[in-house]
């Protein structure tokens, strides 16, 4: 049995009972609600075909109490679930929280970035779209560190270290042995915005270009020419899960983050996405624009 933390409760069944899931954690139980709402049944009812409490699947959908695989397999089979793939992912979600190096910061930052972190180190492929800079995992050191001085909210010095520090963290999952595919749609203007000077805005370019080259990274850029575009203005991180149902959409907004995982949320972004790419340049014409970018930023040193 995992341990009971200092902050948890013991559920009447002898599980201990979490004070704070995961994101992860919550998204498991979460599923385990859609399952049984599209099989019509209330949580009452859903206990009472499994001879527990109703509390009891309340805690489980809430991410609040770990649920076994066979569990998860008596729950798809009560419900009438018959997507295999789904419940072979799900039962892969079971247990406690990964112990990831993200961790350390679980005191230092907000809890939505170390869930962002958890789940990029799940994911399936990730796919990028953002307007005004360069996305996060292909970020330089001076690039990232002038984003977060000169972030909406002001931030104090240590906290531009820690938030720093992670994000350069986060970008092992492309180094990483089978990293997951990841492709990033970038605008233009992210490109000739002299983020950090000259200087620190032509060494990005040059790490955009050398991250080109790796085969799981796909770059291509949106240019001034195409004019308005579907989703302009927005920055969208797109997660895939093992299975489409377990994807998730990350907004990183001034008012706050957001994870969507809405069966109509998902479909949305996924078409927005293929719009994107359908404006976008090739990813060799990505680079051929990237070389310009960079020559015009060199004339102005």
């Amino acid at each position: 049995m995992p341990p009971v933390w200092v902050t948890d409760r013991v559920e009447e069944a002898g599980k201990p009972v979490r004070s704070n899931p995961t994101g992860r954690q919550l998204r498991f139980g979460s599923e385990l609600r859609k399952l049984r709402e599209r099989a019509g049944l209330s949580a009452t009812q859903s206990g009472q075909l499994l001879g527990v409490q109703q509390s009891q699947i309340s805690n489980m959908e809430a991410g609040r109490v770990g649920v076994s695989p066979e569990r998860v397999r008596a729950l798809a089979c009560q419900y009438e679930c018959a997507d295999q793939p789904l419940i072979k992912a799900l039962t892969g979600m079971t247990g406690e929280r990964t112990r990831g190096w993200w961790e350390q910061y679980r005191e230092l930052l907000p809890s939505a970035l170390l869930d962002l972190a958890e789940l990029e180190h799940h994911a399936q492929a990730l796919r990028d779209c953002i307007t005004a800079r360069i996305p996060g995992l292909l970020q330089t050191r001076d690039y990232a560190r002038e984003i977060f001085v000169q972030a909406v909210t002001q931030l104090s010095p240590p906290e531009i270290e820690h938030r720093l520090s992670f994000r350069i963290k986060r970008q092992n999952v492309l180094y990483r042995d089978s990293p997951a595919p990841y492709e990033a749609v970038i605008h233009e203007a992210a490109l000739r915005m002299k983020v950090g000077g000259p200087t620190v805005a032509r060494q990005q370019l040059q790490h955009l270009l050398d991250m080109s080259d790796r085969n799981h990274i796909t770059l291509r850029v949106i240019t001034f020419d195409a004019g308005a575009f579907p989703g302009s203005g927005q920055s969208i991180y797109f997660v895939h899960g093992p299975v489409p149902q377990l994807d998730t959409v990350y907004l990183d907004q001034s008012h706050g983050i957001a994870f969507l995982d809405a069966e109509a949320q998902l479909h949305k972004y996924r078409t927005l996405f293929e719009r994107l790419e359908a404006v976008a340049l090739t990813p060799a014409r990505t680079r051929d624009l990237i070389h310009t970018v960079m020559q015009d930023l060199k004339e102005q040193m």
